[in-house]
């Protein structure tokens, strides 16, 4: 999931595809869950946000590739996704937000979504 397109990984067979994006899901989720700590150092939030924008950053390229061969829509509305949870990371960077709360859910329900 990290370097391949979205195309090479569905090369493979769709339920792996599934995996690695489910795993990628569940480490952003448990890197963003250590950062959301109260003693959490300012390293554990830093890596969360890069992960996490990593992540979406990804997704929404390959999402936004017209041979991505999801709905229209529901590609229109991953991107969406994607794009706030690139803007709420820029607002835990920036101090403006202080809780990883909200991106917890919404990634957890696209992980659960992806069985």
């Amino acid at each position: 999931m990290y370097g391949a397109s979205y195309a090479e990984i569905m090369e493979d067979s769709p339920s792996l595809a599934r995996e690695r994006e489910r795993a990628a899901f569940d480490r952003a989720i448990d890197l963003m869950k250590r950062a959301d700590a109260p003693d959490a150092p300012a390293e554990a939030r830093s890596e969360a946000v890069s992960f996490v924008q990593r992540l979406w950053s990804l997704l929404i390229d390959d999402l936004a590739k017209p041979e991505n061969e999801l709905a229209v829509q529901l590609r229109a509305d991953l991107i969406s996704i994607g794009l706030w949870n690139m803007s709420q990371t820029d607002q835990i960077m920036r101090g403006d937000a202080s809780s990883f709360e909200s991106l917890i859910y919404i990634n957890t329900m696209i992980r659960d979504g992806l069985r």
